[in-house]
């Protein structure tokens, strides 16, 4: 390897450096939704961006961001 190749720093616009984000997920109240851990559920209340509360039946659970086990169905 040469000198010069290992010092090439890659253009800031370059497509292979961009970050792509995840779409952020929204929930509103009687959203059924599932969850990886605790099931089927459904959206009992919201806190802004912040928190869902979720009725599993069972138990009720206060989800938080960013709701990566959480999907809606």
């Amino acid at each position: 390897m040469t000198k010069s190749a290992a010092l090439r720093r890659p253009l800031p616009t370059s497509p292979f450096k961009a970050r792509i984000e995840a779409p952020r997920k929204y929930f509103a109240v009687g959203d059924r939704v599932t969850h990886d851990r605790y099931g089927l559920g459904t959206a009992i209340g919201v806190e802004d961006d912040v928190a869902v509360l979720v009725d599993f039946g069972s138990r009720q659970e206060r989800i938080t961001q960013p709701y990566t086990a959480m999907f809606k169905l």
